[in-house]
C-alpha cells in the first residue's frame, strides 16, 4: 500500500514514517523543511520503498503529483509551537487552514480514500475541568490575542475534514494530539520537555513559565504512532474526532522537579513571567488532559510509556554540554 505523510520530516512524522516502512508500506513524504529536517529521515532515505519530495501543501500542482496512487494520507503538515504561533500568526493560519483545504481538495480528486488530519488539544482553548471529551464545547480567547490563532485554525481544519467525510468525498479522521514527546523533538518552538531536559543536562536553570501550575499530559511518540496506525486501519474511526494522548496528568512545576530527579541534575528551577517570554497579554492554557475512552474503544490501545522513561530516552538522545 502506498501512503503519503505530509510534514513527514518533522518530529512525529519521521517516527510515523519509520514505523510504516517497518510494516512494508510504500511511503512518500512531502515537507517544505520549515521546521522538519532530513536528519530525522536519515534511515528512511536508505529504504527503496521511501520517496521524499521537498515542497509545500500550499502547492496544488506538486500536491497532485505527490498524492497519485496513495490510498491513505497522514496530514501532519502544520505550523507548530507556541513561540512560532505568537511570532507569526499569519503563516500559522495560512499553513493550517489553506494547506488543509488544498490537501483535502486534491486528495478527493486523486482517488485517495482515507485522510487522517492531525489536530491539537489547542482546539479546547480555555476550557477547564474534567478530562476533555471529543463532544465538549470549545472556548477560545479574544481574537486580538494571537495565542488563539492556532486552536481556531485547527478547529477550522476539523470542520473542513468532517465536511468532506459527510459529503462522501473522502473518509476522514481527526486526531487531536495532546503533548506528544520523544526523541528528535526540539525545544526551539516552545516545547517544554526537551527544553527542560537540555537545561538539566547542561546544568542550566530549568525555566518554568508562569507559576508552573499548568496541568499537562505527555505521550511518548512511539505510542502515538502505534495509535495513529491503528486508527488508520479502523473503519469505525472514520468520520470521528479522536483524542490521542496520555491520560496521566502532571503539573509543569512537578515535571521540572521530575526531570531534575530522573537525570540527577543540580540545576535550579527558575520561574519566569509569561510576558518576559511571549510579550504582554499572553494567555496560557491551564488545563489540558484528554479523555481517551474513544481511542481505547476504537483501537484497543492505550499509551503506556511512563514519563520518567520518556525523560531518560530523550536525554540519552541528546548530547550533554560539558
Amino acid at each position: 500500500m502506498k501512503v503519503t505523510v505530509t510534514g513527514g520530516a518533522g518530529f512525529i512524522g519521521s517516527h510515523l514514517v519509520e514505523e510504516l516502512l517497518a510494516r512494508d508500506y510504500n511511503v512518500t513524504v512531502l515537507d517544505n523543511l520549515s521546521t522538519g529536517s532530513l536528519k530525522n529521515l536519515s534511515s528512511a532515505l536508505k529504504n527503496p520503498h521511501f520517496n521524499f519530495i521537498e515542497g509545500s501543501v500550499l502547492d496544488e500542482v506538486l500536491l497532485s503529483e505527490t498524492l497519485k496512487g496513495s490510498e491513505t494520507v497522514f496530514h501532519l503538515a502544520a505550523s507548530v509551537g507556541v513561540r512560532r504561533i505568537v511570532d507569526d500568526p499569519i503563516t500559522t493560519i495560512r499553513t493550517n487552514v489553506v494547506g488543509t483545504d488544498t490537501l483535502l481538495s486534491v486528495a478527493s480528486k486523486c482517488g485517495c480514500r482515507r485522510v487522517l488530519v492531525a489536530s491539537s488539544s489547542e482546539v479546547y482553548g480555555k476550557s477547564f475541568g474534567t478530562p476533555f471529551s471529543e463532544e465538549d464545547d470549545l472556548l477560545f480567547g479574544a481574537t486580538h490575542k494571537s495565542r488563539w490563532s492556532y486552536g481556531i485554525s485547527k478547529a477550522l481544519d476539523e470542520i473542513l475534514a468532517l465536511a468532506y467525510h459527510s459529503k462522501n468525498l473522502l473518509m476522514t479522521i481527526i486526531v487531536r494530539f495532546f503533548n506528544i514527546v520523544g526523541e528528535r523533538q526540539t525545544g526551539e518552538y516552545g516545547m517544554v520537555l526537551p527544553r527542560f531536559i537540555k537545561q538539566a543536562l547542561s546544568r542550566e536553570p530549568l525555566t518554568v513559565y508562569g507559576n508552573g501550575e499548568q496541568v499537562r499530559t505527555f505521550c511518548y511518540v512511539k505510542d502515538a504512532v502505534e495509535a495513529l496506525i491503528r486508527l488508520s486501519l479502523c473503519e469505525q474511526a472514520y468520520g470521528k474526532v479522536v483524542n490521542l494522548g496520555s491520560p496521566y496528568p502532571i503539573r509543569i512545576r512537578e515535571l521540572a522537579e521530575l526531570v531534575k530527579k530522573t537525570l540527577s541534575s543540580s540545576s535550579e528551577i527558575r520561574f519566569i513571567p509569561y510576558e518576559d517570554v511571549y510579550g504582554v497579554g499572553f494567555e496560557d492554557i491551564l488545563y489540558r488532559v484528554p479523555d481517551i475512552t474513544l481511542l481505547k474503544n476504537l483501537t484497543g490501545y492505550t499509551p503506556q510509556t511512563p514519563i520518567d522513561k520518556i525523560i531518560l530516552r530523550v536525554a540519552s538522545s541528546q548530547n550533554p554540554v560539558e
